[in-house]
């Protein structure tokens, strides 16, 4: 979950690693650095905490060199401190990494006796160290690196930089992402293309166990066998890399803002002008599926959750959902006729990675749901269909799990539509209702000081509790992780029929508890759950439709009233309000909306 970047350049490299690293600072903002080969020599900056701590060092303690390498750290091993800061450097090597060396305490143990001495409590100090050691046996710089790649076990992307080689750098991949920018003259690496958008849009994607020998004007590479093999080069859209906070305080409020833009874009991605729903039948005949099985990490799964009950009702095709993290090492059985389908924002998500290529062997189809067409899921999936969300830097999603949400009801509404399981009539209204949908969004923002209001007094708990039936479970389930994310405030969710099974002990008049409620055929069951939670002294927050909140009369702590729509839609709806809850009462607390502590946007290890 950290950040790479890499220069061999024309200019100045320290000014341009660190732009390039604050389009990846949502990758990890622990600690940053940066490290540059000037005349020969190789030096280093590093500065514990957010990017800007090391632009001021900086700037009183500068570093030339036109070749470098830069990293912002998301800590697994060692705590953050400028000594586990990266790059890591041992002799004349230093080196960036993102991932986990799940063996690094035996090379640890073979150094040590070797005599080499360790300064940092970090996994990768191993790699610079065991390559140094290589050097010291005769090996060139190449060399060396191969040897070293050679001994490491886990997830890697790594960056390698030299003493004496201001034209050489040497980057690898193993389960973590990393991309090779092509200029004129120029070379760059980086562990998102969009950390490149600004020195280039020509991209080349390396592929598994690739490691590649970089100069300013030749770039070789080779896969983990060492045999050389030639990767495609990729025009990137730079208008899809644009990141900037565009008037908003947050990239969090700015991304709850474009929902109703970025929908009604993939509406039109994947709707004809004649209604039909643009998923090309060869890709995935739903007729033949027998079972499906959706996998993902995260407020992908709660999408994935949601997801469950559209394909099942609309298509009733049977479904699996489990947690990336968990699902090969049950190694389920994958019978004939299974589908598996794979949700991930960054599309580099290492958990689900994982799992997709566990079902590789054995599933009918592999089908993914990603926001970036180029990740690693996307290019080993028979089918990747774009959510078309954007960039998103919030850590906390918002508009990509609603396009998650929006690509999944349209695969089931397909779905549905070969298996004959609904009408065209029936099609037609849902599509009609999502058609309209982004209007409905932007009324929907017009409840935000209510909901503001609401969140305020929300912020004032320690615990909430989050409510919801059918399709509002999932979504019950998203609204307490957001709160949690950001707020810092604890907070779960149940199933509302699960709540006199145990966590109705929890109820008394300092445990609010959030019913997400619109007026369906459920709405009944859950306003009962809502009465047991009142007469217990329970606070209850509703958010629901007119209807709903007509019916449940004047006994709720508070309701928010959002615009009625069909009820297949709901969870795309009721996402806004779980996401404005949560980003007020992260006002309200003075937490760091877009950078909770703790976490980072993309999750690329295990």
């Amino acid at each position: 979950m950290c950040g790479i970047v890499g220069v061999l350049g024309e200019h100045e490299a320290a000014p341009l690693l660190v732009e390039a690293l604050k389009r990846l600072e949502y990758r990890g903002y622990d600690s940053a650095g940066i490290a540059t080969v000037n005349d020969g020599h190789l030096d280093r900056r590093r500065a514990v905490g957010k990017l800007v701590n090391l632009s001021d060092l900086l700037v009183h303690n500068p570093l030339a060199g036109k070749s470098g390498i830069g990293h912002t750290r998301w800590a697994t091993h060692g705590a953050p401190t400028t000594i586990n800061a990266h790059p890591h450097k041992a002799g004349p090597v230093a080196v960036v990494h993102n991932g986990i060396i799940e063996n690094y305490r035996e090379l640890r143990a073979e150094l040590a006796e070797a005599g080499m001495s360790f300064v940092t409590d970090t996994d990768t100090e191993t790699i610079a160290l065991l390559t140094q050691y290589h050097l010291d046996q005769g090996l060139n710089h190449v060399e060396a690196a191969q040897k070293t790649l050679g001994r490491l076990e886990g997830a890697f992307a790594l960056v390698f930089l030299f003493d004496g080689q201001d034209d050489l750098m040497i980057a690898a991949r193993k389960g973590s992402p990393l991309a090779i920018g092509h200029g004129e003259g120029e070379v760059f690496v980086g562990s998102d293309a969009i950390a490149l958008a600004p020195l280039t849009d020509q991209i080349t994607y390396l592929e598994e166990g690739d490691y590649a020998i970089l100069t300013r004007h030749t770039t070789e590479i080779r896969d983990e066998a060492g045999a050389l093999v030639n990767r495609p080069m990729k025009v990137i859209e730079m208008a899809n890399s644009r990141v900037d906070k565009g008037g908003y305080k947050h990239f969090m409020a700015k991304e709850i803002a474009e929902q109703p833009t970025v929908l009604a874009g993939a509406l039109r991605h994947f709707l004809t002008a004649e209604g039909e729903i643009n998923i090309p039948a060869e890709d995935i005949d739903f007729s033949k599926v027998q079972r499906l099985t959706m996998v993902a990490c995260g407020t992908a799964f709660y999408a994935c959750l949601t997801a469950k009950y559209w394909f099942e009702q609309l298509a009733q095709l049977p479904v699996d959902v489990d947690i990336a993290s968990e699902f090969r090492y049950r190694e389920p059985p994958i019978p004939a006729g299974t589908t598996a389908l794979f949700v991930s924002q960054s599309g580099e998500t290492a958990d689900t990675l994982a799992a997709l290529r566990y079902c590789q062997e054995k599933a009918d189809k592999i089908v993914s749901v990603v926001n970036v067409p180029e990740s690693s899921i996307a290019r080993e999936s028979d089918l990747a269909l774009p959510i078309l969300a954007g960039v998103e830097v919030g850590v906390a999603s918002t508009k990509a799990f609603t396009c998650q949400l929006n690509v999944l009801l349209l695969l089931a509404l397909k779905a549905a539509q070969v298996r004959g399981t609904l009408s065209d009539e029936d099609i037609a209204r849902i599509l009609r209702g999502l058609r309209a949908l982004p209007g409905v969004f932007n009324s929907a923002l017009d409840r935000d000081s209510k909901i503001s209001a609401a969140a305020q007094k929300l912020a004032e708990a320690r615990d909430v509790l989050f409510l919801g039936r059918g399709t509002m479970y999932p979504l019950a389930l998203e609204g307490a992780l957001k709160l949690k994310e950001i707020s810092y405030i604890h907070a779960e969710a149940y199933a509302s029929g699960e709540l006199k099974h145990g966590p109705i002990a929890l109820i008394d008049k300092h445990v609010p508890v959030v019913v997400m409620a619109p007026r369906d055929a459920l709405f009944d069951k859950t306003v009962s759950n809502m009465q047991e939670v009142m007469a217990r002294g329970g606070r209850v927050l509703l958010v629901t439709d007119q209807a709903g909140a007509e019916a449940a009369g004047d006994d709720a702590w508070d309701t928010i009233v959002l615009p009625q729509v069909d009820e297949e839609l709901t969870p795309l709806l009721y996402a806004l309000p779980a996401q404005l809850i949560a980003y007020h009462a992260a006002i309200a607390k003075g937490t760091d909306v877009d950078q909770p502590r703790n976490l980072a946007k993309s999750v690329t290890v295990e």
